[in-house]
């Protein structure tokens, strides 16, 4: 017997559980049951459609018995193994399909029409539009619910960080506040516009025969408008038609799909590494689950595995989207096979990128804001404020005010004490002044209140 701790791949063996909706859409059983479709449709076309000369008008009843074959596939895997039953014979798995859907036919009303069955179609005619399909409804049921999830938890902390200052990191050292709010907004903000992105994406398929020109097509029925015919099927299909290809779909569609996930998966993985750095600071605090280890030799600590669950998966994907974004759109002449094996791995890549979504949004559930240590860490760092003190002294025209800053604060620390002093030195309008010695690195946030405001609707 199987059990999942002997699957090869950790997405079939230990996050199994975490993936499996994919399965419905990438798994082998998933792809024949596509490409069932696709025959089943083309048929249906051919006959009632474009009502092919020497084809009959298929009866509701037939049409209704054509599209059980793909509507009530059995997740037991029944129809799945006839299919690879057939291919065992055959060693082709589109041929398999094909003659899967013939013998249903069969035992059926409809064995007059068993040759219409994949009519001039090439291989690659039915797994274009399959594999559109799948990633497709992959993408619009699964990922992009998943993604949009993502964004309501991040949305949720950016509005519970919208007024909670935080000392900002360049390079690494202390540098003008912001608020928690503000930098996961930012990420939300980035998030959004890729997410849109997605949503706009076309997906392409093709059905024009061996090399791209409807040769077979043209002699059989000279009479047919196969380029109308084509595209009314692509379309009817929810895809759009791709008319110039080789015997191959070009699959730029893919490639630029597979780009935007990388770029969604890298600024996620931005996100979970700074994350990471900010539970290092205690600028978060992380919920404790009774039992949970968090170290097997240290007791005390609660390490953010989901974070680097999230960046180690993210970088698997990023591999595997990138290898499929350069390698599907290359063939050799009208056609090679290297795309075949590849796009086989279509649901490992997205597997990858959703386990990686599934971690960061459960780090982000576990995740709170220590307010106090934030405060704290701004208070220890009067230094920030040497960037507005300069700008103002620029404002009045004070000579060298940078190199007056700097003297006060490179290399050293500088307190509320030190800070004041040589506010109240600086000859500018008492108004002006004020103002300076009013602030302090937890109120020097700019506009960062407002813009999460803004981009929040609150």
């Amino acid at each position: 017997m199987f059990h999942s701790f002997n699957a090869l791949s950790p997405l079939d063996g230990r996050y199994v559980s975490k993936v499996t909706e994919l399965s419905g859409y990438f798994s082998e059983s998933a792809l024949i049951r596509y490409r069932v479709l696709i025959e089943v449709e083309w048929l249906i076309h051919l006959c009632n459609t474009a009502k092919l000369p020497n084809t009959r008008k298929l009866e509701t009843k037939e049409v209704r018995e054509l599209r059980k074959l793909y509507r009530s596939w059995d997740e037991d895997g029944e129809q799945a193994q006839a299919v690879k039953d057939i291919e065992s014979i055959t060693n082709h798995d589109v041929k398999a399909v094909e003659y899967f859907v013939k013998e249903n036919m069969e035992k059926s009303t409809m064995s007059d029409l068993l040759e219409m069955v994949h009519f001039a179609c090439t291989s690659e005619d039915i797994n274009n539009l399959s594999y559109s399909l799948m990633m497709r409804d992959a993408m619009d049921e699964v990922m992009i619910p998943t993604l949009e999830e993502m964004v309501e938890s991040l949305r949720n902390l950016a509005t519970k960080g919208r007024t909670i200052p935080m000392l900002s990191h360049t390079h690494g050292q202390p540098a003008s506040p912001t608020t928690v709010g503000k930098e996961v907004t930012n990420v939300m903000v980035r998030l959004l516009m890729q997410i849109e992105q997605l949503k706009d994406q076309p997906y392409l398929g093709k059905i024009n025969g061996a090399v791209g020109n409807w040769n077979a097509h043209i002699v059989a029925y000279p009479e047919v408008d196969w380029i109308k015919e084509s595209r009314k099927f692509i379309e009817k299909l929810g895809l759009i038609p791709t008319l110039f290809t080789t015997q191959i779909e070009p699959h730029d569609f893919i490639a630029e799909t597979a780009h935007n996930l990388v770029r969604i998966n890298n600024i996620i993985l931005d996100f979970d590494r700074d994350m990471w750095t900010y539970i290092g600071k205690n600028y978060f605090g992380q919920k404790l689950k009774e039992g949970e280890i968090g170290s097997s030799t240290m007791p005390h600590k609660v390490n953010p595995i989901d974070f680097e669950n999230s960046e180690g998966n993210l970088g698997l994907a990023n591999a595997m989207l990138s290898h499929l974004a350069e390698k599907l759109p290359i063939a050799r002449m009208q056609r090679d096979l290297t795309d075949s094996t590849v796009q086989r791995n279509l649901g490992v890549a997205f597997g990858y990128s959703l386990l990686a979504y599934q971690s960061s949004l459960k780090g982000l559930s576990k995740v709170s804001i220590n307010k106090e240590i934030l405060l704290a860490d701004l208070d220890k760092h009067w230094e920030v404020l040497a960037e507005p003190v300069q700008t103002v002294m620029r404002r009045y025209k004070i000579p060298k005010p940078y190199e007056k800053l700097k003297k006060l604060t490179r290399g050293k620390g500088l307190d509320q004490k030190r800070y004041q002093a040589f506010v109240k030195k600086l000859e500018i309008p008492a108004r002006a002044k004020n103002k300076l010695l009013k602030l302090t690195p937890a109120t020097y946030i700019g506009l960062a209140k407002e813009l999460v405001t803004l981009e929040l609707d609150l």
